[in-house]
């Protein structure tokens, strides 16, 4: 299955079993112009129109730096160019450890089986759903003798490692959580500085792919220290394990307690700020939080280090199916990591609808890796979000605020900064039709509903005649625009 940017083929490749997949860009030159089928705009999709008045607020940027251009130096391991993808137990499973009152549900060994099944046989690996991720409440209260943490003994009877080889038959790979404290948020033996290096030991001994590792029961000196500590110390085993850190979000998230830079070179993903709920007001609030910081957040994401807003919640309680688009399309267009925690045995053909749409997985795992950002903030509650990928394509997310009814938004290419005179082939990223191509200065209108979105991914038909070359910044003030590379 692959996407055709004017003449720039985009497929999926995979590698050996077990390994990651990743999106490899057919080497294939850009046209001048190119011709596609075109669809129909249906009801409540897009459609040209002239403009109408309205009051808009475009929301300059600061300067952009393309990622591509920056050598990795997070944890020197190579890992996680793209946003990683997979699952994670803790929004939808938490520190349930009753597994004679809720054996289904419990934190198990069981529990992760089943779920690797799903993510195997389901569709989700070969769309890049790659990672089964525990969290916490997996081990014993205890510490053996030797200092060494050891699962729960009647929960994970065969041990972690066997886990890890069931996984790996799977083709997939399997993540950890750990606390650098005393205890865990959930009251298990933490990480003290002592077992740092034996902990990151016991882990790549396992099999282990990823950790998490949280930062309850510690200090802001001692995440001073051990948040280092342990991407040396995982370094240090040989195996090439995923690091995500929870720092910053112990440390208010901002500078000057955050340093965004030093945090790049330590880990491959961390945790901003708060955990997510299974609500539409948790949504909200990390996307609010996030998108007012942007100017902080958005330079600090790349490949090998990203930003982590938090799980995806789609296919649980919380969200309706218009605010489920949403959080997709919002996380995807921040490269947000994408973890879902829902139950996968039962979740809805709607949900998994969402989160296996091919296009938007495609969005996500662009390897620029650009964050984005949102670009234009209106008085009647629309909000649009920009997102530069490869090619010169761009996302676009048309975004909601609204709880009354369907609103039609005006506007233009042109007001949000992209190139003049250039021709732009328009696909919903939703509804999957091509749109029509759509010239820089042409009016446009999308209907959005209530707290959902409209998304489109733009990709060049013609551009205006220029030198091709990686745009690494843009002036202060200019505003955020599509990157032309």
């Amino acid at each position: 299955m692959g996407w055709h940017c004017c003449g720039v083929q985009h497929r999926r490749g995979a590698v050996a079993a077990g390994g990651r997949e990743a999106w490899a860009v057919g080497q294939v030159m850009r046209t001048a112009s190119c011709e596609r089928g075109r669809g129909r705009a249906g009801p409540g999709e897009s459609l040209w129109a002239p403009a109408a008045a309205m009051e808009t607020m475009v929301l300059s940027g600061l300067v952009l730096v393309l990622a591509l251009a920056l050598p990795s130096l997070a944890l020197e391991n190579g890992l996680a160019r793209t946003p990683p993808m997979g699952w994670m137990s803790w929004e939808r499973f938490r520190c349930n450890v009753d597994c004679q009152a809720d054996p289904r549900n419990c934190i198990s060994e069981q529990l992760f089986l089943e779920m690797a099944d799903r993510l195997a046989e389901d569709g989700w690996r070969e769309l890049g759903y790659e990672y089964i991720n525990i969290d916490d409440c997996w081990s014993a209260k205890q510490r053996d003798a030797a200092g060494q943490l050891v699962p729960d003994p009647k929960r994970f009877p065969s041990g972690i490692k066997a886990l890890a080889d069931y996984v790996h038959a799977r083709g997939l790979k399997l993540g950890i959580y750990g606390d650098l404290g005393v205890f865990t948020c959930g009251g298990y033996p933490g990480t003290m500085l002592e077992h740092v290096k034996q902990d990151a030991q016991t882990f790549a001994a396992w099999g282990v792919d990823m950790l998490k590792l949280d930062g309850c029961y510690s200090s802001a000196e001692e995440q001073a220290k051990g948040y280092p500590e342990m991407a040396r110390a995982l370094n240090a085993t040989g195996r090439p394990i995923v690091y995500s850190c929870s720092w910053p979000a112990y440390q208010g998230g901002l500078p000057p307690k955050v340093n965004y830079t030093l945090l790049a070179e330590i880990c491959n993903l961390w945790r901003n700020w708060d955990d997510i709920q299974d609500s539409w007001d948790s949504v909200l609030s990390i996307v609010d939080w996030f998108f007012t910081n942007q100017d902080v957040l958005q330079p600090a994401a790349g490949p090998g280090h990203w930003n982590d807003p938090d799980m995806l919640i789609i296919g649980n309680f919380g969200l309706s199916y218009e605010q489920s688009r949403s959080q997709m399309a919002l996380w995807t267009v921040m490269a947000a990591p994408l973890l879902m925690s829902t139950d996968l045995r039962t979740i809805s053909p709607s949900a998994k609808e969402i989160l296996q749409n091919r296009l938007m997985i495609q969005i996500n795992q662009d390897p620029l890796g650009i964050q984005g950002r949102r670009i234009v903030k209106e008085k009647s509650h629309i909000e649009v979000f920009l997102r530069p990928l490869s090619q010169a394509a761009s996302a676009l997310v048309f975004f909601s605020r609204r709880t009354d009814m369907p609103f039609r938004y005006t506007t233009s290419l042109a007001k949000l900064h992209f190139p003049e005179d250039a021709v732009y082939e328009v696909q919903d990223v939703y509804v999957g039709k091509i749109i029509g191509a759509l010239k820089t200065a042409d009016n446009f209108s999308v209907v959005i509903n209530p707290s959902g979105v409209v998304m489109w991914y733009l990709c060049p038909m013609a551009l205006p005649v220029q030198p091709w070359h990686v745009v690494r910044q843009q002036a202060p003030g200019e505003g955020f625009r599509p990157a032309l590379v």
